[in-house]
């Protein structure tokens, strides 16, 4: 399965688990058993949206797309830009 249909896929498995849209992503890499994707979601919308709760989600899908795990990797503010969680 080529990466981009992998990043697909991730993004669905997200959205069903969490509930949440992935807004972005973060890093793709291939594992020896599939991919590996880390995709950027919203958790709270706040008003001014520069305070919104974002999270990082790493998404580990087998050969074929299949989720093997998922886990939240970091949260912080939409406007931290220092890298920090």
């Amino acid at each position: 399965m080529p990466g981009s249909k992998a990043v697909l896929r991730a993004k669905a498995h997200l959205a069903e688990l969490t509930g949440n849209a992935a807004e972005g992503l973060s890093s793709l890499t291939r594992t020896r058993d599939g991919w590996r994707v880390v995709l950027e979601t919203v958790e709270l919308e706040r008003i001014p949206h520069t305070t919104d709760i974002m999270a990082s989600y790493a998404i580990d899908l087998d050969s074929r797309g299949e989720l093997m795990g998922y886990q939240r990797i970091a949260r912080y503010y939409r406007s931290d830009v220092s890298g920090e969680s």
